[in-house]
């Protein structure tokens, strides 16, 4: 199936749905998902983003931005995944206790819209890596049209070059509760650490990046093509992180990958 025929399946089989909430991070997967459906359903189709702990700092915001590029009808929940029981503790299956009490709340805003139908933006890439958020999709019943129709990252990032999005060579943004260890516990402070960290490389052009908390231990995540450049700024950042409260500071030489904290699994 050609990239245009994925586009017209989806747009139909949301269409058939009648009225839709997509649960929308502002990332380049949800926000395909949200114009597709817009497309399909215009004023029928609306976005729910969670604000949470775990959202990096100035991401609710580009997630507002891309609501009003798209055009569709956007909401904002406040959502405390510290407070959902088996999620600060960061076992394993973290993401799954978190999805769970996530997908809770936005069946809260469905129903005030009398919306039967939520849909997520999981696509058949991600279901090569260790995802246990999707078992509580599964089970409570949302639908992943990406999964559906067999649409990998790749292709997504297509449609939404084809769309003219502004998110589409957006990097991931994996919530910030994947730079721990498992067992390691997730603070709010821990969380804002990490955030602030990263926010500070990247106003200093570093374009992808992970700060990994290691019980006080920062490792740095970005592409090896900019490890010279960090190196050589690396008194600044020492001192920078040292005063966000990290005891040490370390540049991971294999350089930036998803999911490393899986590494151990």
């Amino acid at each position: 199936m050609s990239i245009d025929e994925k586009i017209q399946s989806i747009q139909a089989c949301i269409a058939k749905k009648g009225s839709v909430l997509i649960a929308f991070s502002g990332g380049v997967d949800s926000s395909v998902l949200a114009a597709l459906a817009f497309r399909a359903l215009g004023r029928k189709a609306i976005a729910v983003t969670a604000d949470s702990q775990t959202l990096a700092p100035g991401e609710l915001d580009r997630a507002k931005a891309v609501a009003r590029e798209i055009g569709i009808s956007h909401k904002t929940i406040c959502y405390d995944e510290l407070g959902e029981p088996g999620f600060a503790e960061n076992p394993v299956d973290r993401c799954y206790h978190c999805k769970k009490g996530l997908i809770r709340e936005l069946k809260k805003i469905a129903a005030e819209y009398d919306i039967k139908t939520i849909i997520e933006g999981t696509n058949i890439s991600d279901l090569k890596n260790h995802r246990p958020g999707h078992r509580a999709i599964v089970e409570e019943g949302l639908y992943n049209p990406f999964v559906e129709f067999k649409v990998t990252k790749e292709e997504i990032r297509e449609i939404a070059r084809k769309l003219g999005l502004s998110v589409a060579d957006k990097p991931s943004m994996a919530c910030l509760s994947s730079r721990f260890p498992y067992g390691q516990t997730i603070t709010a402070d821990a969380l804002r650490r990490v955030g602030v960290a990263e926010n500070y490389l990247r106003d200093r052009g570093f374009n992808v990046v992970r700060v990994r908390d290691h019980a006080g231990l920062a490792r740095i995540e970005i592409t090896p093509d900019e490890m010279t450049h960090l190196i050589e700024m690396r008194d600044a950042v020492s001192v920078e992180f040292k005063r966000l409260g990290f005891l040490y500071v370390t540049l991971d030489l294999i350089g930036f990958r998803s999911g490393s904290m899986d590494e151990v699994l």
